[in-house]
């Protein structure tokens, strides 16, 4: 390293502190989850490493030009926004970046059903999670009533070859389910009932999903039968413990891909230039946030 870049030791601290607050960060996100002290040592230790994995692999994915989706699909609050959570953490998101679609509008019930999915595909250079995606309609929309029976059967014939082109196009397709148990499901409805920073993620829909939790296992079912494919394979994470699906899916995320470090050239701080006619002006003190904290 330069002597340009060498750090004092108020610079070291500065790091040293970053990085406790990144730990911190993780620490809000999981402490009303259970387990010791121990654990969570271990979790976040090898949390943090898959997560450098994670960027490495972005890195790899910008620089041979690869396009990749994510399909992320499972019962209400199975754990999949965690897991996605956990993995965009790190990453750039102009590479890496979530599809959450709404519900459909009046204009997109009308156009072809993946269109609005093909929209939100990657160029090269990026990765995009769907947060839930076209297979809503083997789901949802098939539980819920929201689509008749041709439609249903439509989508059956169609999906894999539209998962088909996309992998002739050169996408790579990875779909995961995330499985919970009834008991399992049932505790955290509880747990976001009772807490109030987590109720928002309570809807109407998901509330009904409970009572027909045995509907939902059938449609799960013929979902996977009937779409799991060669060029686009079904992988099914166990999500009952919440830390250890985050690193198995993780980890098996990077399995897929034979990816290695990319080099970069060392970065130059170029010197602040300074200007002596320039003078800072004062910001208004009613402008100012208040130092509460």
């Amino acid at each position: 390293m330069s002597d340009q870049h060498k750090l004092d030791e108020e610079q070291i601290q500065r790091l040293r502190d970053d990085l406790l607050d990144t730990l911190d960060e993780e620490l809000e996100m999981s402490i009303d989850e259970e387990g010791n002290h121990t654990d969570r040592v271990k979790y976040f230790r090898e949390l943090l490493r898959l997560q450098g994995e994670l960027v490495k692999l972005q890195d790899w994915v910008v620089a041979t030009k690869q396009k990749v989706v994510i399909l992320f699909e499972g019962r209400d609050a199975a754990g999949k926004g965690g897991v996605i959570k956990r993995i965009t953490q790190r990453l750039n998101p102009r590479v890496c970046r979530v599809a959450a679609l709404p519900a459909p509008n009046d204009r997109e019930r009308t156009q072809w059903y993946f269109q609005r999915y093909a929209a939100h595909l990657p160029a090269a250079g990026e990765i995009v999670l769907f947060d839930r995606s076209w297979y809503n309609r083997a789901g949802v929309e098939r539980v819920m009533g929201f689509c008749n029976d041709d439609e249903y059967e439509e989508f059956f014939r169609t999906v894999p070859e539209f998962e088909k082109m996309l992998a002739r196009s050169g996408i790579t397709l990875i779909k995961y389910w995330f499985s919970i148990t009834d008991d399992e499901q049932h505790a955290r409805f509880l747990g976001r009932i009772h807490d109030p920073l987590k109720q928002w993620k309570l809807s109407p829909m998901d509330l009904e999903s409970r009572r027909r939790w045995e509907d939902y296992t059938v449609a799960k079912e013929t979902m996977i039968e009937r779409t799991h494919i060669p060029e686009a394979p079904w992988w099914v994470v166990q999500a009952v413990d919440k830390k250890s699906a985050r690193l198995n899916c993780i980890q098996h995320l990077l399995d897929h891909f034979n990816y290695h470090e990319i080099e970069h050239a060392e970065v130059q701080l170029p010197a602040r230039v300074r200007n002596p006619d320039y003078i800072r002006h004062p910001v208004p003190q009613d402008m100012m946030v208040p130092e509460k904290y």
